[in-house]
């Protein structure tokens, strides 16, 4: 299917020549051949996608009407832009006017000082296109490794079709309001200041800037190889976010979505843990298939897009399970991907109260400032006295029985609000000021209980807001 904008180029072009008269006699530019390029930058945040296209138009010397219509689509007619890509020391661009009676029209009026061809490039910010990520993970029966594909999803709702289209993705945020704070030489917070047009302008600009480096526009302006090979992303950093260029081209019509494979990873190794970290994953056990985005994992050669992720394992019967489907962040270069599988059945965990008992208890004679100790020798405890001060002690069983035939690595961090010293022969420490984390391992077809204690100071005896690890 030919592009709405094309058909409406070739026809406007005719259409422009025959209403200038003999004025413009020389001029034929009644074959405008369909897009050579077209690139997509897609920039989910904002709703915006920057199009790129080139076409071959051919030209007569003096001056050469052009006509660009954008009916039914979501294009900014205040972005379109028209630029030469070939003898820009021969062609000018004299004017742009807009009709009052064709709104969705532009014309552009081209001096030329030679007859032949020129390539021509059009830009423009169009709504409507989006972009998704989604990863399938697929572990080996004995759950070592795993094949690691990535695939980006586009959406076009922009009203206009687009073949053969390099597409490239946004990753990250763009701080809009710093940048054109920089580009109009005022301070950020006078940014909310500008006139909305001015501000709407500057913003359009940052954006191109942003979206289309200089070092890398006549590169990215060539047609793609023909010969077929595996697409991957290419990272371009810049500061606080990505672009990536999904090799080869797509052809994505108007109202459809096209899935498209941007990596593929073989025999990515991870490893298995079980953790219990109640202030995320609530309190129960759960088991978590964890990876490394590095070359070491076969990984690493760009950050990962945010998106969703579905894991599966091999069955050993031709088969696969389906274990999870997980959203995940974006994932720098050399960050980890967890991915939690929930509770496993063959794994057990009990967290059991052994003891609780109480010492160093203060009180207060009411009415007062005199404190007793209950537990010092000939302290009598007065009737007109209230608690105003203890030690609460509390001893844990963290019991887990592993009925799989792997040993199981069992990472446990907990948050102890208040005054607490934690207390056991496990090699713990500190995550933060109030989480205590520890690892254990358990054999197969084993218990283990990982013993430790408590010490909360109450009232008075608070003198803090951290753990202590002993």
């Amino acid at each position: 299917m030919k592009s709405l904008l094309s058909i409406i180029l070739v026809l406007g072009l005719t259409a422009s020549i025959w209403a200038q008269g003999t004025t413009q006699s020389n001029v034929d530019l009644s074959t405008v051949p369909s897009r050579d390029t077209v690139q997509l930058t897609i920039y989910n945040s904002e709703d915006l996608t920057l199009v790129r296209e080139t076409r071959k138009v051919s030209f007569k010397k003096g001056v050469n009407p052009l006509q660009f219509s954008w009916a039914n689509t979501l294009i900014d007619p205040t972005s379109v832009r028209l630029r030469f890509v070939t003898s820009p020391e021969k062609l000018e661009l004299l004017d742009t006017t807009f009709p009052h009676a064709k709104p969705q029209m532009l014309y552009w009026n081209v001096q030329s000082e030679m007859d032949g061809e020129a390539t021509v490039e059009i830009t423009y910010f169009t709504s409507g296109i989006s972009w998704s990520a989604d990863y399938v993970c697929v572990a080996n029966p004995d759950e070592t490794e795993m094949g690691f594909e990535g695939f980006i999803r586009v959406a076009n709702n922009s009203g206009e079709e687009y073949e053969d289209a390099h597409v490239r993705l946004v990753v990250g945020k763009i701080n809009l309001v710093e940048k054109i704070a920089q580009l109009a030489n005022i301070k950020p917070e006078d940014v909310g200041k500008l006139e909305e047009g001015k501000r709407d302008q500057l913003e359009k600009q940052v954006l191109e800037l942003a979206m289309v480096p200089q070092a890398s526009r006549a590169a990215e302006s060539a047609p793609a190889p023909a010969a077929e090979k595996p697409k991957e992303i290419i990272k371009e950093g810049l500061s606080e976010y990505f672009i990536y260029t999904i090799e080869g081209t797509e052809t994505i019509p108007n109202g459809w979505s096209k899935r498209m494979r941007s990596f593929e990873g073989q025999t990515v190794p991870f490893k298995i843990q079980y953790r219990y970290r109640p202030a995320e994953y609530g309190d129960r056990l759960v088991r978590m298939y964890l990876l490394t985005n590095d070359e070491e994992s076969k990984l690493g050669t760009t950050p990962l897009p945010d998106g969703m992720v579905r894991v599966f394992r091999q069955n050993g019967r031709d088969g696969l399970s389906f274990l999870v489907a997980q959203q995940i962040k974006y994932v720098p270069i050399g960050d980890k991907i967890e991915l939690n599988l929930d509770q496993d059945p063959e794994v057990i965990f009990e967290l059991v109260k052994a003891r609780t008992w109480r010492d160093n208890v203060w009180m207060q004679i009411n009415g007062t400032d005199v404190f007793l100790r209950v537990d010092e020798p000939g302290v009598q405890i007065e009737v007109n006295s209230s608690v105003v001060g203890w030690n609460e002690h509390n001893l844990f069983d963290q019991r887990i029985r592993n009925y799989t035939k792997k040993p199981i690595e069992v990472e446990i961090r907990r948050a102890f609000p208040g005054h607490v010293v934690f207390r056991s022969s496990l090699a713990a420490k500190s995550h933060d000021y109030q989480t205590v984390e520890y690892v254990a391992t358990v054999k197969p077809g084993q218990k283990a209980d990982l013993l430790y204690e408590v010490l909360q100071h109450q009232g008075r005896n608070a003198k803090q807001n951290n753990v202590t690890v002993e």
